[in-house]
């Protein structure tokens, strides 16, 4: 057999859960056709799974809501799910392989499949889904697996995540997700199925997918012991922790501590945040942390240099991944603008969950010196507010940047999505947007997935100098604004949209720039990383 014969013949050992989508939210044979569509345009999928006692029984897709329903006249909220889904519904177990997979699609001439554990629902595959996991893989194979890595079915590694993760609504979770989506799709020749240790806050609690092994509660020490027990006891051969300031509770999260000093497993640890003139107490929680990790991720290469200034002796444990973002086609905003009814408007915008620490209200200030010049200005303010925040203030900050629109008078030029978008909405939106604003009040912030995505879309972008957009101003992928200064964010917005040529060369090399980001490369690097640090 040839190589691409025998490498194809390797991803199709691969197991089912590897390759498979977690499950989304399940609906009731008697729930209405009307609430399943209200589901699919929420959660952006085309198919749901009826469950009863966490069973599947069926499964429902657009086109049979299509062919059923809307085709045959019947009513959305009289008509119920056990009439229109199709069953018995075709299922696998997800230790099966994807070339199991691909005999029970071709079997039961279905293009879905429902994956269960233990019969229990937890995802779906499709033929689509096996496609772009085979093709994924095909196309990273050459690209930098480590070289000792000979036999993936003896040295595949199991990582374990320690992060927020989704449905709760925060950014490291969005990012967790992205990371062990990308790690398990383009390097599943090298990692096995993900553990993820998520963080909850006092009281939270949610319904994680299969992923989710095991949970930490933030506010109590001995959870984090737990976690650290669960770890050594599992198959797991390493651990990535995320850390950011306000996911563990503890003097400056020093509970954390309690985690990294029971592990027995190699730690890889990644900073979205590094102060640079911290506190006593944070110093001395970092530090700690600095010590218990074998290897140490910053986001922004001037991360590597303040940790070193601050606490010396870690030089070879700390290295440079940038923040991941989506793999996405450079076009013109005319062509999303016309589906979001924005055909008319110059669109500047800004997304991210809603803190005081994101310094909008220096970009509406900005605002009416440019309206001005360009009364068909639209600025978009993407993004609820963080939930952490609106357990504290409630809606203190949205207020503030409302009244301040209504004392400027822009009520026709700011408009406000107060809801957390799915990617696919965002990059819409993206898309659409003709200046990117990022009005940061502070420097210290090292990671931003906010300019991740700006630069993946190809933005003219607008941005203070915060850590991570320092590098991007220097290589000319972004124009450099001044801190808590609207008249400085007004004067490049202006620039920019009265200078096509300018405002192109942004957003050319803004693309470019954002091409070593996507998540493939990402991905790559945290796996070297990871063999690197069990000495693989």
């Amino acid at each position: 057999m040839g190589e691409t014969g025998s490498y194809l013949k390797e991803i199709l050992s691969l197991p089912l859960e590897t390759s498979m989508r977690p499950a989304a939210p399940t609906v009731s044979i008697l729930d209405a056709i009307s609430t399943v569509m209200d589901l699919m345009a929420k959660e952006n999928v085309g198919s749901i799974v009826a469950v009863e006692n966490n069973l599947p029984v069926g499964i429902i897709t657009e086109r049979d809501i299509l062919r059923r329903v809307i085709g045959s006249g019947k009513h959305l909220e009289l008509t119920l799910v056990e009439d229109v889904m199709s069953k018995p519904p075709v299922t696998i177990e997800a230790e099966r392989t994807i070339a199991d997979a691909l005999q029970t699609l071709h079997k039961h001439n279905v293009g879905r499949l429902i994956v269960t554990q233990k019969g229990a629902y937890v995802g779906l595959t499709s033929e689509r889904r096996l496609l772009e996991i085979t093709h994924a893989n095909y196309v990273m194979k050459d690209r930098g697996l480590p070289r000792s890595v000979v036999d993936y079915d003896t040295h595949r590694i199991r990582v374990a995540y320690v992060s927020t993760y989704p449905p709760r609504e925060c950014g490291i979770a969005t990012y967790t997700r992205h990371l062990v989506d990308a790690t398990s799709t383009f390097c599943a020749r090298a990692v096995k199925s993900p553990a993820v240790v998520a963080v909850n806050e006092k009281g939270g609690y949610y319904d994680y997918g299969i992923a989710v092994k095991f949970q930490i509660n933030a506010d109590e020490n001995e959870s984090y012991e737990k976690a650290a027990e669960y770890v050594n006891s599992s198959d797991v051969d390493i651990v990535n922790l995320q850390h950011e300031y306000g996911i563990f509770e503890g003097e400056w999260g020093e509970y954390i501590l309690a985690f990294l000093e029971k592990l027995d497993k190699p730690v890889v640890t990644t900073l979205h945040t590094v102060l640079q003139e911290p506190v006593p107490d944070a110093e001395r929680v970092l530090e700690r942390i600095l010590q218990n990790s074998n290897s140490i991720v910053v986001m922004a290469r001037i991360g590597i240099q303040i940790l070193e200034q601050l606490y010396g002796g870690f030089p070879d444990k700390i290295h440079h991944i940038p923040h991941g973002c989506p793999n996405v086609p450079f076009i013109e905003t005319a062509m999303t603008k016309q589906s979001l009814a924005l055909h008319d408007r110059v669109v500047l915008s800004t997304f991210g969950l809603l803190s005081s620490a994101k310094g909008i209200e220096y970009a509406i200030e900005a605002l009416p010196h440019i309206v001005e010049k360009h009364p068909e200005i639209l600025y978009m303010i993407i993004g609820e507010t963080h939930p952490e925040v609106r357990k504290r203030e409630g809606e203190t900050y949205r207020q503030l940047l409302l009244n301040l629109v209504d004392s400027l008078g822009l009520e026709k030029n700011v408009r406000f999505v107060n809801r957390f978008l799915t990617e696919s909405e965002l990059i819409r939106y993206l898309q659409a947007t003709d200046v990117y604003i990022i009005p940061y009040p502070n420097r210290e912030q090292i990671s931003s997935g906010t300019l991740s995505y700006a630069l993946s879309t190809g933005k003219a972008i607008v941005t203070t100098p915060f850590l991570q957009a320092e590098e991007a101003i220097s290589k000319g992928a972004a124009m450099e604004c001044k801190f808590r200064d609207p008249s400085s964010i007004g004067e490049c917005v202006t620039i920019l949209l009265e200078d096509d040529q300018i405002r192109q060369r942004f957003r050319r090399i803004a693309y470019e720039y954002g091409r070593a980001m996507i998540w493939p490369n990402v991905a790559m690097k945290y796996v070297n990383l990871f063999y690197h640090a069990l000495g693989l």
